[in-house]
Formats: C-alpha cells, structure tokens, sequence
C-alpha cells in the first residue's frame, strides 16, 4: 500500500550517536533551516522519516543546546525502524521530522506523580523526571530494568537520589516492581503514569481501575486492539461534500485513499496519532490507543487508521 504522510515536516542533520545503554543508541539531529527548533512538553514525540515509506515515532528527551534528542532501542524482531538506524545511519545524514505532537502529556500542578517505565519505555518519562524535579514538584520512578547495562539513563537517574527506584531482573537484592502495590500506595490525588511493554502496561491499567481515568496516563509501543475492518456503515465528508460505502475488510482510511484521496498516515495501528480526524456526527468505533476514556466519550475527533463507526453513516470534518 502506499502511504502518504505528514507534509509539514523539515530536514534535520545527524550530528551525533552515543550509546546510553546496552542496545540503546541515543541520537541527536540539528535543523538545517535555519530556525528554532518547535517548542515541546515532556511526552511529546515525532515522526521521524527513516527512508522511503519507512517512517516512525520517537519520544523527544530534553534538550541540550538546539540539539532534537531521541533515544532508540535496537530490535532485530521489530517493525525495521530500530534496525535502520542503529545498522544504516551515519552522522552527517540528513532526515525529516514533524512538528512534535503529544498524546501523553504530563499533567501540571499534580499533588503527586508517580511514573513506572519497563525497558525503553523510560523515553517519554525522562522528560517529565526533568520538568518535575526542575518544577520542585512531589515525584516518583519505578523503573523495571534486565541489568545494569539495559538500564537507560542509569547514570542520570543517579542524581535524583531516593526519587529513583529501579528494579533489575538480574539483581537478587533488587525488589521487583509490584504494580498493585504501588498504584495502592499512591496518594488519592495521584497522577499515575505507565510506558514499557505490553504485559506492563495492560496489567498497570487492570491495577487502576479503582482510580479515576482521568488520573491514568499510559503509553504504547504497539496496537492490542483489532482494528475495526467490519465495514457497513458510510462515510460522509462534510467540506467536500462527497460520501463513501466502507466495505468489508476496509478501514475508512483505506477507503478513503481508494478514492483518491491522500491523507496522513503513519502507524495505522492507533498509536501514533498522525491520522486524528475531527468527527462532526455519528458514534465512532474507537479502537485507539491515543485517545482517552474521557476523549472517546465526547466523539469528537477519531483515528481513521483502525476505529470504524457504531451508527450508519459517519461525518467527518473533511
């Protein structure tokens, strides 16, 4: 299939690569027009374009300079992303980036927050650790690591002192992270955050039902969710004034792109947002990872990359 993707994006320089952990590479990449980097909050990411049809996202990491800082994970069982760039690119490269987007921000002002990360998925933490401790704000990290050589930023995390707890599989005296335990622990008023692997992070959400989900910020690497290709239900575009049959095995996306029309993409697995689309009447089948509780139930906007819709005919604002 072909993809078409985010046009607003700009070129970037490769100015450098260092290894933070053992398989992990950090990467950092300077603009080449000229201009001030786009401002970001801690949890925002970017889609960075690898090569032709290959395009991913990476969690942003505080700046240092004008530098665009991301840290990836080498994965020879992966989606290729990981893999191009620790075995294919060299400093000096040029690559393209979108303006940062945020689908996991950090909440302000909280009476406390507690983060948990498994693995690489400390990425989009490192930021909010950074805002937080620089904001003098209630915090802490539990971070489930292989070893020491797996564990990413260990020797920045050093500086927050007791903030910092993390468990390593290989480590006897280490305790390992009990999530129930934690959540439980945590203050009511708590905002609760989660990034890592799959099993973390489905059974950090099974621990938090008791709290509210407003309170509860999760962040995924991959789609757990069957993306809606049911079809029967039409597609209505209010701006352009045209309507579209979904057929079975389809998404709206597909669909769409079958018409001729050429929409951003880039997961098309609900994970990364790139796709968001304002809804102006019907019920979405929401099958997201990006969304919240709280989002899914105003209706307003949906990923037409995977979600599908519950009433006959869907309007999007398009």
């Amino acid at each position: 299939m072909t993809a078409f993707f985010d046009k607003d994006v700009r070129p970037v320089r490769l100015m450098a690569i260092r290894l933070v952990a053992e398989q992990v590479n950090l990467y950092e990449f300077a603009a080449l027009d000229d201009l001030p980097l786009e401002p970001f909050q801690p949890g925002a990411h970017i889609d960075l374009h690898l090569k032709e049809g290959l395009v991913r996202q990476y969690s942003l990491l505080p700046h240092e300079g004008d530098a665009l800082r991301i840290a990836v994970q080498s994965d020879d069982n992966g989606r290729g992303g990981s893999r191009f760039l620790a075995r294919d690119a060299r400093v000096g490269d040029v690559f393209q980036v979108s303006a940062p987007r945020n689908h996991f921000p950090l909440i302000g002002g909280a009476q406390h927050t507690v983060l948990i990360a498994g693995g690489i998925g400390i990425t989009p933490l490192y930021g909010m650790i950074d805002r937080l401790a620089r904001d003098g704000a209630s915090w802490e990290l539990h971070y489930a690591a292989k070893s020491d050589s797996r564990t990413v930023f260990r020797d920045e995390l050093r500086r927050y002192g007791d903030k910092v707890h993390v468990a390593r599989s290989d480590h006897r005296d280490d305790r390992r992270l009990d999530l129930r335990e934690l959540v439980d622990a945590a203050p009511v008023d708590s905002e609760l955050y989660c990034c890592g692997p799959q099993r973390m992070v489905d059974a950090f959400i099974d621990v938090a039902r008791t709290r509210p989900p407003e309170k509860i910020h999760v962040e995924r690497f991959s789609a757990t969710t069957q993306i809606a290709d049911e079809g029967g239900f039409e597609i209505r575009l209010a701006r352009s004034d045209r309507q579209f049959a979904v057929p079975s095995g389809s998404t709206i996306l597909q669909t769409l792109r079958n018409a001729g029309l050429e929409l951003p993409s880039s997961c098309e697995q609900g994970v990364c947002g790139v796709c968001e689309t304002r809804v102006l009447s019907g019920e979405p089948d929401h099958r997201d990872h990006v969304l919240s509780a709280a989002e899914r139930a105003k209706g307003e906007t949906m990923m037409i990359c995977c979600s599908g819709s519950r009433s006959k005919v869907l309007v999007l604002d398009m």
